[in-house]
């Protein structure tokens, strides 16, 4: 899906820009390569730079309540200090790196319902427009996507995803706001949690792993949030069906109250504790499960499974807001 915009700022028959992003799969901290096409109209035109924006549909809280709002998270020059002659055609071809953070948009093909775009902006003579708008689809990383699979295995469901803008205190995020995939609890653990959120805080040398538990109160107590946070290298490869099931005990056997989510969302200190586990201190144990992992889970939902959210309705979903977003910002610049 392209989406092409005349150079309104310029006028009837300024240049047009349409850029074009290669079909191979990107992946956090992976190279997001193509080409910015550029074509000439019924004059000469000096092409200053040319940048590309990357962008995200993030929730916001207010006051009073929670929205949506676009959030720009990296920006990359990728030419420019060329003249574009009158009907001439020529294409840039790029290749910038995306930030560890970046939010991941699938799992095996399947839309988690997060939207991120990729803005083109040109600078030609002066004027700025963006021309350009297309959405950006980001695959796991090795890592992401053995905890989700394990997740799956273990009995989970997928919810739902989401981008929360804030920061997590006590952690190294950082971007402006992190992404959250809702799990629904396996039968295990279906009385005491009502959800389990995932965040990913990826970096060079390995991954955060956040989770926050929505507990379920008991007959003399109200429910609270728990938080636990645990450290795994990109490399590690330990059973992970133990691990993350040593991960969801740990969390919801933690008993303090941390609080509310906003409270920990805005930069208040980290209230949970960590773990990290190395080649040589994975702890296993006798008890191993082996049904489907994540991404059959959340596939399943194309043919009508129940899994938290149909899987056919949240491609519907993302389909409806690539196009609102993209058809909003068009409105707003315009």
């Amino acid at each position: 899906m392209v989406f092409k915009r005349l150079l309104g700022s310029l006028g009837v028959g300024g240049p047009t820009v349409d850029t074009v992003l290669d079909p191979a799969p990107v992946r956090p901290g992976g190279t997001l390569s193509g080409q910015v096409h550029l074509r000439g109209a019924n004059a000469d035109f000096d092409i200053e730079y040319i940048t590309l924006e990357l962008v995200a549909r993030v929730e916001v809280e207010h006051d009073d309540g929670e929205g949506e709002g676009v959030v720009a998270f990296d920006r990359f020059t990728v030419g420019g200090g060329f003249r574009l002659a009158e009907g001439e055609e020529r294409s840039v071809p790029f290749g910038v790196t995306l930030p560890w953070e970046t939010p991941i948009t699938e799992l095996h093909g399947q839309p988690l319902g997060i939207v991120l775009g990729v803005r083109t902006e040109l600078s030609v003579a002066g004027a700025k427009d963006k021309g350009d708008l297309d959405p950006l689809t980001v695959g796991p990383l090795p890592v992401q996507e053995a905890i989700l699979e394990a997740f799956g295995r273990l009995g989970f469901g997928f919810g739902s995803a989401d981008l929360e803008y804030g920061h997590i205190g006590g952690t190294g995020q950082q971007l402006p706001f992190y992404q959250e995939i809702e799990i629904t609890p396996s039968p295990q653990y279906a009385h005491q949690v009502n959800e389990i959120e995932v965040t990913f805080l990826a970096h060079p040398g390995g991954m955060e792993v956040v989770l926050e538990a929505d507990k379920r109160g008991g007959f003399l107590s109200g429910g609270h949030d728990a938080l636990t946070r645990f450290t795994v290298g990109h490399h590690d490869s330990p059973d992970w069906n133990a691990e993350v099931e040593g991960w969801v005990r740990q969390l919801v056997e933690h008993r303090a109250s941390y609080g509310t989510h906003g409270a920990y969302g805005h930069g208040e200190p980290y209230a949970g504790h960590g773990g990290h586990h190395g080649h040589g201190d994975h702890h296993h144990d006798d008890h191993h499960r082996s049904g489907p992992g994540m991404g059959t889970v959340v596939a399943a939902g194309a043919a009508g499974l129940a899994v938290g959210v149909v899987g056919g309705m949240v491609a519907a979903e993302v389909v409806d807001e690539v196009g609102d977003f993209f058809e909003g910002d068009e409105e707003d610049e315009g």
